[in-house]
């Protein structure tokens, strides 16, 4: 609050002062249309960057946060129509297109983007939707390119126009250029778009780099089981041409129906490239760079990472965008949007647009919410905002749950959650196929909140794990049990049984337990107003933590080396409860039932610690064993019919 206070202080001395910088100095800036810097326009391309970088003016408080991030970069979405209808960018019903009416006009475009720059933007990249199927895109880059003090003009494309309008545009200005592109096969390509183009994609990519673009960026979204297998194909184009092949994390945005499972972290695609090139090098990072480079010694080109999931770099963030209707947003996870189209009708003057802008900038947080919480939060499709490709999943439905409901508690709102990862494509003319497992399908609305271990091994089953299948069948069948404690030796004596000569299967088991936290405490964890922390994060990671610990805490238990393990948390208002549900998994001599139990225990004890301060009356229940598959004595199911009931509070 005393950051934000200073800002409204700092920005109202300098309106008092007339047009001032974050230095408390006083700029002169030329009115619209006067040109700042004569000199500049006489000089080439090069040596005009070099004059405005040795003559800049201080930057503007106003494109300046709370946390001293300076925002010299805007991306302004051109239009919210595509020429390509791409499975992974538009949701399968479509998106409702803005009347023409409300869309920015070219004159507001130019308005907008000549106010940024005078405050200190030198960057502006242009985004769709397909921004080259704009009629007078090329007027737009032309009209940019005589703003003073802008250095850079960029593109992000689809790529199908792209070798057509190329040559024009560099002559309008152009300077950099970013090209989707998933994959390097024709019937995959036109399989996720639609449409046909790949040929035309390709063509444009080699116009880029004939015409001396350098270097030509190829912007490809990462997603397990759809094109991860495609990595070593990238990185071996950029071996032979001058390409940045930057692989993306798969983020959540509506209607892209975005699963953790499906994401591939920056450091897992590192992995597997290193297997193929471990002499790859790292490159030195630049300043606001959202991209971790690499180089494979020789190649022509280069790779990137873009780990907005894993390892964000909100910290460093300089960017800011104007959507293709007007609004500005300052974090591309956020949900907060500011209309400048209807400041700029109802005719604000500069001085309130850029208080405006201010305002909206001091409100920018610290960092982006993290990818759970993200992937709740209500925000526009990827295709409304103008970004990277976002690949969708299909949706998780109350039937397709990977363990049923036994906690009976569907249709609860849930609160946001917690942290971080994702991805990026593209390939060589063919098509390889890697698919990791637990990939169940988690959709934004459901109330489950994730966080998992899971295994490297790509030939590993997902039985039990497949949300096609449930892992809890409605009509349980009896275990054949034993007639006598195997922990006890023939003379009464407690021994660990010899698992040595049983044979080693896929082992599953999952547990539950229910943290009944009662009223107030319920509300605090709901809204994560704890001041210990997020209850619920904390839960998970001990629950996981837990089940790797089993046999250290419980002294008979064999060390199970565990494929997989995942923990949800379910708040339940009508108990006013957490529902916790813990599943571990391993190929081995012995089963896993009690890491599950270990694991949601565990995470229900963590949640009483975290919640003691509050209250003292919380009750845990309910812990038991829902299911296990994998054993010589046979599947077990719980019956759903044999919940016991909620205690009283």
């Amino acid at each position: 609050m005393a950051a934000r206070s200073l800002f409204r202080t700092v920005s109202g001395l300098l309106r008092a002062a007339g047009r001032s910088c974050s230095s408390g100095g006083p700029v002169t800036l030329p009115r619209r249309g006067e040109p700042a810097l004569p000199e500049a326009q006489a000089l080439s391309p090069a040596r005009r960057r070099e004059f405005l970088r040795d003559h800049a003016a201080p930057f503007s408080a106003f494109l300046t946060d709370t946390f001293g991030r300076r925002h010299n970069y805007l991306r302004i979405s051109l239009t919210e129509k595509c020429n390509l209808r791409c499975q992974y960018c538009m949701p399968e019903e479509g998106v409702p297109l803005t009347p023409k009416a409300d869309l920015l006009t070219t004159k507001e475009i130019l308005i907008l983007s000549q106010l940024f720059v005078k405050e200190g933007v030198d960057k502006i990249r242009l985004t769709g939707g397909e921004p080259l199927i704009r009629p007078d895109v090329l007027d737009i880059v032309g009209q940019l390119h005589q703003l003073d003090g802008l250095k850079s003009i960029a593109i992000t494309t689809n790529g199908i126009n792209l070798a057509r309008l190329l040559p024009q545009l560099q002559r309008a200005g152009l300077s950099g250029i970013n090209i989707s592109l998933d994959t390097l096969v024709p019937a995959k390509f036109e399989f996720i778009t639609r449409r046909k183009g790949f040929h035309k994609v390709m063509e444009g990519i080699h116009k880029a780099i004939e015409l001396g673009f350098y270097p030509v960026k190829v912007n490809c979204v990462v997603m397990r089981g759809f094109n991860e297998d495609e990595l070593l194909d990238f990185v071996a184009l950029s071996e032979g041409l001058p390409l940045d092949v930057r692989f993306i994390e798969y983020m959540p945005f509506d209607g892209n129906k975005w699963n953790f499972k499906k994401m591939v972290s920056y450091k897992e695609m590192l992995d597997m490239i290193h297997q193929r090139w471990p002499e790859l090098e790292k490159l030195p990072e630049e300043a606001c760079s959202t991209s971790k480079a690499f180089k494979v010694p020789g190649s022509r080109g280069q790779i990137s990472f873009i780990t907005s999931m894993s390892e964000h770099f909100c910290g460093d963030c300089n960017r800011l965008r104007i959507t293709a209707d007007g609004n500005l947003k300052v974090c591309l996870f956020g949900n907060s949007e500011v209309s400048l189209r209807d400041h700029l009708r109802s005719g604000a003057s500069e001085e309130e647009l850029l208080n405006i802008i201010g305002a909206a900038v001091g409100r920018k947080k610290k960092q982006h919410a993290g990818m759970f919480n993200i992937a709740q939060m209500k925000n526009r499709p990827m295709i409304l905002i103008g970004c990277f490709p976002k690949l969708q999943d299909t949706p998780l439905t109350s039937s397709s749950l990977p363990w049923g409901d036994p906690f009976h508690v569907q249709g609860i709102r849930t609160r946001e959650s917690f942290s971080s990862y994702m991805g990026a494509m593209w390939s060589r003319w063919r098509l390889p196929q890697v698919l990791l497992p637990t990939q169940l399908k988690l959709e934004a609305s459901s109330p489950w909140r994730f966080y998992s271990s899971y295994p490297q091994d790509p030939d590993h089953s997902i039985k039990c794990l497949n949300t096609e299948t449930p892992a809890v069948p409605a009509t349980p069948r009896p275990s054949p049990l034993s007639d006598k404690l195997t922990h006890l030796d023939s003379k009464g004596r407690a021994a660990m049984v010899d698992v040595g000569g049983k044979p080693t299967t896929e082992r599953v088991a999952v547990a539950s337990a229910v943290v009944f936290l009662g009223p107030k405490a319920f509300d605090l964890v709901h809204q994560n107003q704890l001041r210990k922390g997020d209850a619920l994060a904390v839960a998970q990671l001990a629950g996981i933590q837990a089940a790797k610990l089993t046999s250290q805490l419980i002294p008979l238990c064999h060390h199970v080396p565990l494929s997989h393990t995942q923990i949800q948390l379910e708040m339940d208002s009508a108990r006013h409860a957490v529902a916790i549900q813990a599943s571990c998994r391993a190929l081995g001599p012995t089963g896993v039932e009690m890491e599950a139990l270990t694991s949601a225990t565990i995470a229900a004890l963590t949640l009483y610690d975290m919640c003691k301060a509050v209250s003292r009356d919380i009750i845990l229940g309910e812990i038991k064993l829902l299911s296990k598959t994998g054993g010589q004595r046979g599947d077990f199911n719980r019956s759903s019919n044999s919940e016991p009931s909620q205690p009283q509070l």
